[in-house]
């Protein structure tokens, strides 16, 4: 009886271990699915999965603090939530992040221009939720990363203005309010025809408003 107690306490910390070390990453035979798993990122500081703001019942996928689940800083489907439980963040063989819904419709995806050998989408310690290939970490070579996608939280490494190679904009913008995190009125940007000095007073503002 004893060697079968024993053998059980050890199966159950065992399997505990190896959902700790797969916990922040997923590759296109995994899935996060409303209700189950979320990605934990390796220093537990930050956790991403699905919630609902507020008193809303919609549902989206985002990033929040480990600490604060109510400190969400990222949200994937912004701008189409679900309606119910049933969501599925999937990454594709092609590299893609895919949220479908009930009838595995596309409720939101990222993009790549690379289709890679071995994807794999991880949540950074930064709080920046990327896709790669394989183990590759030069951040040269992410094939996508939420840091390119802000929403209205500025993290420590993120950039914002444009990459004047490919034309992305990235700006930070409010929720339309704290049960909504469509796009709101108020947004941050940089604007090109002003001087450093506008664009980091700006910025500093934003940030005092934001981060306390």
């Amino acid at each position: 009886m004893a060697a079968i107690t024993h053998l059980f306490v050890y199966s159950f910390f065992f399997s505990l271990f190896r959902i700790s070390i797969a916990q922040d990453s997923i590759t296109p035979t995994q899935s996060i699915r409303d209700g189950g798993t979320t990605l934990v990122s390796a220093g537990r500081s930050f956790q991403m999965g699905f919630f609902s703001p507020g008193n809303s019942k919609s549902r989206y996928v985002g990033i929040w603090y480990t600490v604060s689940s109510d400190t969400v800083v990222w949200v994937a489907n912004r701008e189409a939530s679900l309606s119910d439980h049933s969501g599925v963040l999937k990454l594709a063989d092609d590299g893609v992040l895919v949220l479908l819904n009930s009838t595995n419709g596309t409720v939101w995806s990222s993009n790549t221009s690379t289709t890679p050998q071995n994807p794999v989408a991880q949540l950074l310690d930064t709080g920046n939720l990327v896709v790669k290939d394989g183990n590759n970490d030069d951040p040269e070579k992410f094939l996508w990363q939420s840091f390119d996608y802000p929403c209205d939280t500025l993290l420590p490494e993120m950039k914002l203005g444009w990459n004047l190679v490919t034309g992305l904009e990235r700006f930070l913008s409010s929720w339309k309010s704290t049960e909504d995190p469509a796009q709101g009125e108020n947004s941050v940007r940089i604007d090109l025809c002003k001087t450093p000095s506008f664009v980091e007073l700006k910025l500093k503002q934003f940030c005092v408003a934001t981060c306390q």
